[in-house]
């Protein structure tokens, strides 16, 4: 089955070999995402919050780039190095999920960045465009 990858404008380089999103048959999966600025130095050092609005927002631009929306989410990897900060992180997730929320799973592990509180990974079903 083709895959096509998806880039949404003025992405940067990627932090290691892979795309930001890759569609196929419909379905959008979207690399796990860091708050990375474009020289991939963490953003909002310190602060949960602003990294996963950070995250989502950069999540949004690859599904947005395929042809969806947040609403087309269907799934969500969801990786904290900190268990202290699910609360916060929650916070925000809500607010880009406000209706029927996507399956997801949550865990605590080591990220490639030391400073990085947390990193997202979607699936998202936008249909065949």
């Amino acid at each position: 089955m083709p895959k096509t990858a998806i880039f949404p404008p003025g992405a940067g380089p990627t932090l290691a070999p892979y795309s930001p999103g890759t569609s196929a048959d419909g379905i959008v999966y979207v690399s796990g995402t860091l708050a990375l600025d474009k020289e991939f130095n963490v953003v909002h050092v310190g602060d949960a919050a602003k990294q996963t609005e950070f995250v989502l927002e950069q999540i949004k631009a690859v599904i947005e780039a395929a042809g969806g929306t947040m609403a087309d989410v269907t799934f969500n990897h969801i990786f904290l190095t900190d268990w202290a900060n699910y609360g916060a992180v929650n916070g925000v997730y809500g607010k880009y999920f406000p209706g029927d929320k996507p399956a997801r799973y949550c865990i605590q592990c080591g990220l490639v960045k030391p400073d990085a509180l947390v990193e997202i990974a979607s699936v998202a079903h936008i249909g065949k465009k």
